[in-house]
C-alpha cells in the first residue's frame, strides 16, 4: 500500500534514489506546486504568467482527491461535438475538445517529461491545460521505495513555442522529443518520425501536423511499451507560435487510434476569455 498523502499544502520530503517514472504531473493550487504522480520537481506553473519551462524547484505538496467531472465547470466554452468535453487555456487563447472518458485535469496542471539520469530532472518538453485518458492505466513501483506511480494510457494538451521559427519546425520535433522522453529514453534509434503535414482544424485555423512513434520498445519495466506522439503547431491571435500536443501509449490494449487523435486535433480553436473569467 502507498504511503498516505498529508492533506493539500503540508511539505513532502523530495525523492530519492533512482528508477523514477519519465513523466510527472504537477498542479498548481493556491501557488504552490503538487506533485500528482511521479515525483520528478522542477516543473511550476507560476499564476498567469506564459511559461512552459522549467523553474525553481518548488516545495511538493500532497494533491487534493480529483473527481471524474470537469473540474472547470465554470467554463462558459461548449464542445464543438456533441457529447464531449472542451478545454480551455484563455492565457494562450486556445480550445479543443476531448470524448467524455477523458479526464480533464485544474486549469493549474502541467504534464512534462526529464531527462533519465539527470541529477537535476532537467525537463525535455512539457504541456499545460492537460487532459489523460485512464489516468492509472498502469501503476508501479519501479524503484521499490514504497511509493507506487502511476502512468496514464494518454494525455493531451497545449504548449507555448516561443524560440521555435516556423510551426513546420514545431511538428517536426516536438513529436519525437515525447517519444524518446517518455518511452525509448535513453534509445533514440527506437523512434521514428512521419511526415509532416499542412492541416486545417474545423474552425478553420491553418498550421502544421507532424507525428513520430516508436518500434521495439522492451518491457523492461511493468509499465513500459511502446509510444506515439501528435502536434498540430500554429500561431494564436497574438501571432505567438503555439500547439497542441499528445502522446501516449503504442500498441497496447486501449490504444488511442491515429483516427480519434486526428478528430480531437480537429476541434482546435482560437478562443477570446470573457471579461470576467
Amino acid at each position: 500500500m502507498p504511503p498516505q498523502q498529508p492533506a493539500a499544502g503540508a511539505p513532502v520530503p523530495p525523492p530519492t534514489g533512482g528508477g523514477r517514472n519519465r513523466t510527472s504531473v504537477v498542479a498548481v493550487i493556491a501557488a504552490a506546486a503538487v506533485v500528482l504522480a511521479a515525483g520528478v520537481t522542477g516543473f511550476l506553473v507560476l499564476g498567469n504568467r506564459k511559461h512552459d519551462g522549467p523553474h525553481p524547484k518548488p516545495t511538493n505538496t500532497a494533491s487534493p482527491s480529483q473527481s471524474s467531472d470537469n473540474p472547470r465547470s465554470s467554463d462558459t466554452q461548449a464542445a464543438t461535438i456533441k457529447g464531449w468535453k472542451v478545454l480551455t487555456n484563455p492565457e494562450q487563447g486556445i480550445a479543443f475538445d476531448v470524448p467524455a472518458q477523458w479526464e480533464i485535469q485544474s486549469a493549474g496542471w502541467a504534464s512534462y517529461v526529464s531527462k533519465e539520469g539527470d541529477p537535476n530532472d532537467k525537463i525535455l518538453i512539457a504541456i499545460r491545460n492537460v487532459a489523460m485518458l485512464q489516468k492509472k492505466w498502469c501503476s508501479s513501483d519501479d524503484d521499490r521505495d514504497g511509493t507506487v506511480e502511476d502512468t496514464p494510457l494518454a494525455q493531451v494538451g497545449t504548449r507555448g513555442n516561443n524560440g521555435y521559427r516556423s510551426t513546420q519546425e514545431i511538428a517536426g520535433s516536438d513529436p519525437e522529443t515525447w517519444v524518446y522522453g517518455a518511452y525509448t529514453q535513453p534509445d533514440r534509434t527506437k523512434v521514428k518520425t512521419g511526415t509532416v503535414e499542412a492541416f486545417t482544424t474545423n474552425s478553420g485555423l491553418k498550421g502544421t501536423l507532424g507525428a513520430a512513434w516508436s518500434v521495439g520498445v522492451k518491457k523492461s519495466t511493468k509499465c513500459a511499451s511502446d509510444g506515439k506522439s501528435w502536434v498540430f503547431a500554429f500561431k494564436n491571435s497574438a501571432g505567438d507560435l503555439v500547439s497542441w500536443q499528445f502522446f501516449g501509449a503504442r500498441n497496447v490494449s486501449g490504444e488511442v487510434p491515429d483516427a480519434t487523435i486526428r478528430k480531437i486535433a480537429t476541434t482546435v480553436r482560437l478562443y477570446k476569455a470573457s471579461p470576467d473569467s
